[in-house]
Formats: structure tokens, sequence, C-alpha cells
């Protein structure tokens, strides 16, 4: 029969782990909200940075770099997204760092130490595809689309200034976009490269847990291949362009994930045979509990 204090000894490993993610929380919330407020006090050296591709692609145009708001709050607001996002990407260690701490009591060391390149690798991969999205794919996309500018001058004849010509003249059709627009559209840009470049890390975390093997990744290649290009059509502006580079950046990581389950996979199989746990028949592991 259970007791009063046999109950109460049960609820304290309970009570003393959500004791525990209260703090990692707390923690990481003060993290953010600091970056934020200090992300918030120089948003704009960080909106100008972020319209660098945009900058570019409007002087080779031979216009103006402006941009405009329509609404009374939208500065405003456009500032606290780039705080907000700012506060993320500033943050994102220390949130990382409590969730380590939280988690790492409950693993073994041998899940310690293979848990911790993935969390080292996710962020810098998540870097690396908004790096890739900032510095290649949006100077394309933001070429493309100020392409179909017209000006009324002979320079942009062709079909769409036939299309929309009034008489001898042409209507005038220049960008004039909103800081709070161009902001989503990079933004989206960003975090969309930032996770599918974390296909690896995910992909190869799955093989260690045996949920995925290298040899189903491989045979699933076809429905990979149209399940990247959802994605791409998904995540990007619908441009042909963005689409093929996003899913021309995604495919070989793809592959790359199948090499490194491939690895995970012999590095398990000569661990088994060590222990002489591995059935050479059925090429899986032998029950000898």
């Amino acid at each position: 029969m259970t007791t009063e204090r046999e109950i109460d000894n049960s609820t304290a490993p309970l009570i003393e782990h959500l004791a525990e993610l209260r703090n990692r929380l707390m923690w990481s919330v003060l993290a953010f909200v600091i970056a934020m407020v200090g992300s918030f006090s120089v948003a704009g050296p960080i909106f100008n940075f972020l319209a660098g591709p945009l900058y570019s692609a409007l002087t080779d145009a031979g216009q103006a770099p402006e941009m405009i708001f329509t609404g009374l709050q939208q500065g405003f607001m456009t500032w606290v997204r780039i705080a907000m996002f700012g506060g993320f990407v500033l943050a994102f260690p220390v949130i990382g760092y409590q969730l380590w701490r939280f988690v790492a009591p409950g693993l073994y060391r041998q899940e310690k130490n293979a848990f911790l390149p993935f969390l080292v690798a996710s962020p810098a991969l998540f870097l690396i595809g908004g790096a890739f999205a900032f510095y290649v794919v949006l100077p394309i996309a933001f070429n493309f689309f100020l392409s179909f500018q017209q000006f009324g001058s002979d320079a942009m004849a062709g079909a769409v200034a036939e299309a929309s010509a009034v008489g001898d003249e042409q209507v005038r059709i220049q960008y004039l976009g909103t800081i709070n627009e161009y902001l989503g559209l990079t933004m989206k840009f960003i975090i969309a490269f930032g996770v599918c470049f974390q296909l690896p890390v995910l992909l190869t975390l799955m093989g260690k847990a045996g949920l995925v093997t290298a040899d189903g990744l491989a045979g699933f290649r076809r429905y990979a291949v149209v399940c990247i290009l959802l994605v791409a059509a998904f995540a990007t502006p619908p441009d042909v362009m963005s689409q093929l580079i996003l899913f021309g950046a995604v495919y070989p990581l793809y592959e790359i994930s199948i090499i490194l389950v491939r690895g995970v996979e012999r590095r398990r199989e000569a661990d088994l045979r060590a222990q002489g746990l591995w059935d050479e028949d059925d090429t899986a592991p032998e029950d000898k509990a």
C-alpha cells in the first residue's frame, strides 16, 4: 500500500525538474530581452545592412535607394521586428546553452558526446544557410523582380511595355517598396534557407536514433526531389529562379545526409562487432539479453 510519504518522495523529482525548467526559461527570456533592447538601439544600422542587396540592385538600375512606410506606426513596428529578430539571433547561444544544461543531466556520457556536435552544427548550418540567402539568392531575386519596371523609355520596350502602352507613351512602372514589406521578404528568405540547411542535422539524428537508414534515404531520392521542390515553392516567392536555387542548395545536403547516416551505421556496426552482438546473417544486432 502506497503511503503519503512515498507519494511525496515520488513527486519530488518532478518538482525539481519543473523548478530547473523554470530557471532555464527565465535565463533564456532574460537573455532575449536584453539582446532585443540592444538590437532596438541599433535597429537603423541593422536595417541598412539588411537592405544592402536592395540598395545595390536599385543603384545598378539607376534609381535612388529609397523605401517608404504607409502607416504611421509602420516604421516603429518595423524597428520592433528587427529588434525581435536580432534579439533571438544574439540570444540563441544562451538559449541553446540553457537547453543543453536542462537536458544534459539526463544523458549518459556517450549520449552527451553524440549530441554535442549536433548542438554546435545546427546554429553553424543556420548561419551558412542565412548567409547564402543574403549574399547569393537575394541579389538575384531582387534583380529579377526589378526587371519588370519601365520608365517610359525605348530601352524598356518589350512584351510588358507593349501591353501597358497608352497611345505613343508607356505607363511608368517603378518600385516604391515599403520597409515592412521588404523586411518581411528578406527575413523570409534568410529563415527559409537557414531552416532548410538543418536537413543534415535532422536526418543524421534520426539515423542515430534508428528511425531512418542510409539505404532507405537512398531509395527515397525520387520522392525527396519532389518534397524539396514543394518546400522551395512554399518557402520562397513565386519565381522559378529562387526556387531552383533553394533546391540546388538543399538537395546536395540530402546526399550529404545519406553519407553521414551511412557513417553512423558503420560506427554502430563496428561497436556491435566489438561487443559480439552483430548477426552476420540478418545484419542486425542480436538480442542476447
